[in-house]
């Protein structure tokens, strides 16, 4: 708690002096390990963790419940409208929407990219300013139906920017062994290992899904797999690492820095939460960092540094001021001369000088650049006395093979003044050139507060250029926690449609086009949530946000409402949506009874209808729900069990036929008719228990269901309504948080610290 107060002391006294911007798959949290599997992860020594805004790397969840959350429901609405920190963006408009078609790319402008800063280390050198980078590819990549029906590369979150997990690949596994591994010394026995292609070390804490594109396969995690020297493993990062598709050999990580902001913004330990888009040689993501990037998806094995971003800054390593060889370091620099004991750090994180140095002193005792020559090559370095240590950076250039080749950086906190809650997490998707980004914009570390009510939770960008086209604030003063849902893009109705669910509840379509004087069209907006229903801090009410992805199938939208994990279980929503209708389609009114008349109530945070105040809910006559599901008597017995209800989901449907496969918190998964019944009820056809928490979503493949659970088991159902028992459940020996894909025929899963790719079986 204490840790918590320094950090937002420390934030306070930035903005004020204007240090930087005002101010989480997501909503992640430290899950406990099954297995009993400890993290070795420390902060200890670490110049880039938390240590300098007072907070340790302690596996500690992501949205702890701390004394903020017992906060009173007088002080919360005391607060329910926050003090802006932005100026408010343009209001969206609302108009008739006519056949949208492809509209020109927008001249690119020059795409900020952040000067170095000492501190926080997110080091990118001065670069110059943005110019058009080459298109990326379209074609097959591009179009859903065709990336669907290939079964090959599966390359965003869900495949494709319908967000239906339903690849068309043949003959993979239907049953595996993942052997044995060592829990002292992760060393693994395969000797009855079964169909397992390879697999890969990840970080303590895994929540991102893989992606598969180009023969590489890409996944975040964070930075226990320390695979770059300069970054052992106890030095926490958010990290996006890419792995070779046919052998699992490593190839690049692309590594976020935490920020010095601490855990408000950047929770120690969960790492990148997102999957990658992927198109062609290029790739989009979203950091811990609040940034947009660009990066080359070969890297620097290609033997280039392309993009508008040359020469970025890299830590090498730090040497802590209260280590004895700090002064003579130091003195030494001033000198012109390395010391001995600067030599050998510099080698044991990888950058091992060959021969005399050239130093020249920039500012006495501060600052020295560094000409060495190191693997052969000339290289610039750089040394800084910066707080509590000397750190030393190396210019990233083409020979450093196992870096990422950044193209280009929209930092989304310094240009849009955006505050994400605990994290910053969105899987990306496109259309056309149109690249699509929630920006997680959520309420601070009291729960309550907004620091930035008028910054945008929604954005289009150029995709070539990080210009930013047009933003949407539509959530406004009425996000509720955080915002780490994920876009989806369909042609729906004759009109391309770019869907995102806010920190609300609420479901907003937009036309998915450049806009227009940076704003976009609204075309349709839609609670999620019952108006009754009500916000309580820590999840102890029936009001929930929006974690799970919209899906797209067959013209309509399915999308289910959870909280954060850390909130635990509760009364969820699953909703199938006419996204052809316009205006408020949510399935009820808010209304106040002013003697014989009903006044409309706007849009409030906490609780849209409070019936003691004489407010009603009233059913909408404009009413875009096809069906909902909150409880089905499957039995018929009159009654609702608890394995009859939907409850709160992180998950994504998946859908294929006349069969819609979702799975719960609580460990439940549904199986339901799509379509639903001609009165808006569901079909419900079957509810299995996994007795354990799901935290992913279904694979739809082969004939088969695939979905994993917190207990490391994934289960494996035939598809169809009377298949209500899985015919296996296989342990992967840790979590799986992740949602299990299938690419070219192999079935990658992600764990909470290993990737597996799980091949076909012999014939």
């Amino acid at each position: 708690m204490n840790s918590e107060i320094k950090t937002w002391c420390m934030l306070t006294l930035a903005v004020i002096s204007g240090s930087f911007a005002a101010t989480s798959m997501s909503g992640c949290r430290k899950p406990t390990d099954p297995a009993g599997v400890s993290s070795n992860t420390t902060a200890a020594d670490s110049n880039v963790t938390a240590a300098d805004s007072n907070v340790t790397a302690a596996e500690t969840p992501i949205a702890a419940a701390d004394d903020n959350e017992a906060t009173s429901e007088m002080q919360l609405k005391a607060v329910d409208t926050p003090v802006a920190a932005k100026p408010a963006a343009a209001e969206v408009k609302e108009t008739p929407v006519a056949e949208v078609k492809e509209a020109p790319a927008a001249e690119p402008k020059e795409a900020p990219v952040a000067e170095a800063k000492e501190e926080p280390a997110a080091m990118v050198a001065a670069a110059p300013k943005a110019t058009k980078t080459a298109a990326a590819p379209a074609g097959k990549s591009d179009d859903p139906a065709a990336v669907l029906e290939a079964g090959g590369d599966w390359p965003q979150w869900a495949g494709t920017r319908l967000r239906n997990n339903t690849p068309n690949v043949k003959g993979i596994a239907k049953s595996w062994n993942i052997g044995k591994f060592d829990r002292r010394t992760g060393e693994w026995d395969g000797t009855n290992a079964e169909n397992i292609k390879w697999f890969a070390k990840l970080g303590s804490q895994t929540y991102g899904n893989p992606v598969v594109a180009g023969g590489r396969v890409f996944c975040g995690t964070n930075n226990s797999g320390g695979y770059l020297k300069r970054y052992p493993g106890d030095v926490d990062l958010g990290c996006l690492i890419c792995f070779d598709e046919e052998t699992g050999d490593f190839l690049w990580q692309h590594s976020s820095e935490k920020l010095i902001t601490g855990r408000v913004h950047d929770w120690p330990l969960q790492g990148i939460c997102c999957a990658p888009l992927v198109e062609g040689d290029r790739l989009w993501f979203v950091t811990s960092r609040g940034e947009v990037r660009c990066l080359d998806t070969k890297g620097f094995h290609d033997g280039s540094d392309d993009g508008e971003v040359k020469g970025e800054r890299g830590r090498v390593a730090d040497l802590p001021v209260a280590k004895p060889e700090f002064k003579e370091a130091v003195a030494g620099l001033d000198k012109g001369e390395l010391t001995q004991a600067l030599l050998d750090l510099l080698t044991e994180h990888g950058e091992p000088i060959e021969g005399a140095a050239e130093v020249t002193t920039v500012a006495a005792g501060k600052k020295w650049s560094i000409k060495a020559t190191i693997d052969g090559a000339a290289r610039d370095l750089e040394a800084v006395v910066a707080g509590p240590r000397l750190s030393v950076f190396k210019t990233i250039t083409a020979d450093d093979k196992e870096e990422a080749d950044v193209l280009w950086v929209y930092n989304m906190m310094e240009e849009l003044g955006i505050s994400q809650h605990n994290m910053c997490s969105c899987s990306v998707t496109s259309y056309g050139d149109l690249l699509f980004v929630n920006t997680s914009n959520g309420v601070d570390e009291s729960h309550i507060v907004l620091p930035s009510p008028d910054a945008p939770s929604f954005i289009c960008m150029n995709k070539n250029t990080g210009e930013v086209l047009w933003t949407d604030k539509s959530p406004g003063t009425n996000i509720v926690h955080g915002q780490w849902s994920s876009p989806t893009v369909a042609e729906l109705g004759g009109v391309v449609q770019a869907i995102f669910a806010g920190g609300d509840g609420w479901v907003y379509s937009f036309k998915a086009d450049q806009g227009g004087d940076g704003n976009p069209e609204l075309l349709w907006k839609f609670d999620a949530n019952p108006k009754t229903s009500k916000w309580i801090l820590g999840g102890a009410g029936t009001r929930n946000n929006i974690i799970a992805t919209p899906v797209v199938h067959d013209g309509l939208v399915y999308v289910a409402v959870g909280q954060d994990p850390e909130h635990g279980e509760g009364q969820g929503h699953l909703w199938c949506i006419d996204p052809t209708k316009r205006g408020d389609i949510s399935s009820e009114l808010a209304m106040k009874i002013e003697g014989d008349k009903r006044v409309p109530i706007p849009h409030r945070r906490l609780q849209a209808v409070i019936e003691e105040d004489g407010e009603v809910a009233i059913d909408n006559p404009n009413s875009g729900v096809v069906w909902h599901y909150a409880s089905f008597d499957q039995n018929g017995d009159g009654e609702i069990d608890f394995e009859e209800e939907m409850h709160r989901s992180c998950g994504t449907v998946a859908i294929q036929g006349d069969l819609l496969y979702v799975a719960d918190f609580s460990g439940m998964l549904h199986c339901l008719d799509p379509k639903g019944s001609e009165n808006g009820e569901p079909i419900v056809h079957f509810t299995y228990d996994m007795l354990a928490q799901a935290w992913g979503s279904p694979l739809i493949a082969d004939g088969h269901v695939y979905i994993g659970d917190e207990d490391g088991d994934v289960a494996i159902f035939e598809l169809g309504k009377d298949n209500k028992e899985p015919i296996d459940e296989i342990n992967m020996g840790t979590s799986v948080y992740s949602t299990p894909i299938a690419a070219n025929g192999v079935i990658y899963i992600s764990t909470k610290d290993k990737l597996f790719a799980i091949a076909p079986p012999k014939e």
